[in-house]
């Protein structure tokens, strides 16, 4: 038996595991504005936390291990969604350095949903 690949998921399909839950916020699978500005502000209050890290170093082990782990994900993973970032923002009219400096800003959560949440 072979398996179809779909490189496009089906706008009305059910939110598969693993993935964030935004689609199921809406019956046509398009995030609400809430939830669009919800996941926007997890890598926002990374970001201020590497700031309070890197004004006030941290004390406790556990905080200094969460701060390297954020350091990581909020500058290399961003870091490395810009070319992706880039390509999705250019079928949108939007310039590769804004689409850069929001993808280092707020990675997946900007450019995975550009234009989503505007009812």
């Amino acid at each position: 038996m072979t398996r179809s690949l779909h490189l496009v998921p089906d706008p009305v399909s059910e939110p598969r595991h693993g993935r964030h839950r935004a689609q199921a916020d809406t019956s046509a699978g398009v995030p609400s504005q809430a939830t669009v500005l919800a996941l926007r502000s997890i890598p926002v209050i990374g970001w201020i936390f590497l700031i309070v890290g890197v004004v006030r170093p941290f004390r406790a082990r556990w905080l200094r291990v969460a701060f390297w782990i954020d350091v990581v994900l909020s500058v290399g993973v961003h870091a490395a969604q810009i070319p992706a970032a880039r390509k999705v923002a250019a079928e949108r009219g939007i310039s590769g350095r804004r689409a850069a400096v929001m993808t280092m800003l707020l990675g997946a959560t900007w450019w995975k949903t550009l234009g989503e949440g505007r009812q």
